[in-house]
């Protein structure tokens, strides 16, 4: 700690002071004139002067708030008294011998509670208790610091219990789906005699089971996966294994696994995926996180018989934007940028199986491949989302 004893006097008796000042020539030359000042006074009452560079002693000058320096703290007797300005010295003379009556009041009801007090009790109001008062803002900062790590990992383990919850039962859907359909398959291996059809329609139909099965455990996945990636925190930095994509190929691919489920909406899927789309510079399965969720959260928040929308747009040679669109509920206005914060969810999906973790983690992977994601709704005419990402140029 960077103090400076000017003079002491009856340390266990005097007036104690403290000097914050930095390392600019005016305040260099205030530090001169109160010197002085001090040195001239006639009194017989001691004082103690410390010297504080606020540079290196930062948290003390927030311990006592000050808003500028060189500032003049008087910290005993009690009440703290703080002068600060350009007219220091004039300040000082003015309050000096209020000070010291103060001092000797203070005094006198010392000796009245002298037999009550500990050996050690006045030493503890000496301006050698700077250090100790110090070390005290220390303790507290960092008592402050571990309270807010207790609160967040008391909220990491509510959170991540809760998840457990909601995974154990988000999990039961697409297992039994997968399931009932490779228990099908099975039977319809295991007693190709009693199939009635054609062998076009029964290859068609074990087609359709297989990529039923393999659509619900895909499904499983990103459920796992979203969990494992929201559980390394918002602040860990994703892993990317960038490389040439063809975004237009991929999309139509990952939309053709999304049929049984707009089918089983009876929803329409308009597309607009021109062929000439250039590669872009992108870690492919990352993307598949992005593009499957915002369709999922599509698929569910559009009535049965509504209208899905999926573009790619060549906005500039240097990104391409996809947005997907529903006709859903719409978002409110308050909330859209929300929307993409770490477990924040809408009102109205409070009832509703999720985590509150998928769009946060869409925007963490389009962030970490130089992009933007964004939302335009209104209210009961549905919303779509737009992200862009880099054009591939190697």
């Amino acid at each position: 700690m960077q103090v400076f004893p000017e003079k002491s006097t009856n340390p266990e008796a005097c007036l104690q002071l403290l000097l914050f000042a930095d390392q600019r020539p005016s305040s260099k030359e205030q530090i001169g004139e109160i010197r002085q000042f001090l040195e001239k006074l006639d009194s017989q009452e001691p004082y103690e002067l410390q010297v504080i560079d606020v540079g290196q002693q930062p948290y003390l000058a927030e311990y006592f708030k000050l808003v500028a320096t060189p500032a003049l703290v008087k910290i005993f007797p009690e009440p703290r008294h703080i002068l600060a300005g350009s007219d220091l010295v004039m300040q000082l003379e003015h309050w000096w011998p209020r000070w010291q009556r103060a001092l000797e009041e203070c005094c006198c009801l010392d000796q009245k509670t002298h037999a009550e007090a500990s050996a050690g009790a006045n030493s503890a109001n000496t301006v050698t208790s700077v250090a100790y008062v110090a070390e005290l803002i220390k303790l507290s900062d960092e008592v402050f610091r571990l309270k807010q790590e207790r609160e967040q990992l008391q909220q990491q383990l509510s959170f991540k219990d809760r998840i457990i919850e909601i995974l154990a039962h988000d999990l039961r859907s697409p297992l039994t789906a997968a399931s009932l359909a490779l228990e099908t398959l099975l039977a319809s291996h295991q007693n190709p005699q009693k199939q009635k059809e054609s062998p076009e329609i029964a290859k068609a139909f074990r087609e359709r089971l297989v990529q039923q099965a393999r659509n619900q455990i895909r499904t499983i996945d990103r459920m796992i996966t979203d969990i494992l990636q929201t559980a390394t925190g918002p602040s860990a930095k994703l892993l990317l294994q960038p490389n040439k994509l063809d975004l237009a190929e991929f999309c139509q691919e990952i939309l053709s696994e999304f049929s049984t489920q707009l089918q089983g909406k009876s929803l329409q899927l308009k597309t607009d995926i021109p062929n000439d789309i250039p590669p872009v510079y992108a870690d492919q399965e990352r993307i598949r996180q992005v593009i499957v969720n915002l369709l999922d959260n599509a698929v569910k928040y559009t009535p049965r018989g509504g209208t899905l929308r999926v573009s790619i747009l060549h906005r500039t040679t240097q990104k391409i934007q996809v947005s997907i669109c529903d006709s859903g509920p719409g978002i409110p206005e308050e909330n859209r940028d929300r929307i993409f914060q770490d477990r924040f969810r809408l009102q109205r999906d409070e009832s509703q199986d999720g985590y509150g973790i998928g769009l946060s983690l869409c925007k963490r992977i389009i962030r970490a491949h130089y992009g933007q994601i964004w939302v335009d709704s209104s209210l009961n005419k549905g919303s779509c989302f737009h992200f862009t990402l880099p054009v591939y140029h190697f």
